[in-house]
């Protein structure tokens, strides 16, 4: 009995979450992390910073510490707004 194409996909999704219970960030020990609006700031920005990373190593895309779960989300909403979101796809 050949096995089927959704036991396929059940172990791939089995397998990456298997790997990435392992995986943390480190505490941030900082005093006044980034937060929500700092990680729309970077998002809207995200094109400036890559290009002044590759000539500066101090610059950053992305800022660690931040606090967590509100900048990741900030973050996206900026990347988002700059780079359309997927909804200028649906349109054609």
């Amino acid at each position: 009995m050949k096995p089927s194409k959704q036991l396929y996909v059940a172990a791939l999704i089995a397998s990456i979450l298997w790997m990435a219970s392992c995986a943390h960030q480190p505490i941030p020990e900082a005093y006044d992390p980034p937060g929500f609006f700092m990680g729309i700031w970077n998002g809207l920005t995200i094109f400036f910073a890559l290009i002044g990373h590759l000539f500066d190593d101090s610059i950053r895309i992305y800022a660690f510490p931040n606090s967590g779960g509100w900048y990741d989300f900030g973050f996206v909403i900026g990347v988002c707004m700059v780079a359309g979101g997927g909804g200028s796809a649906a349109s054609s």
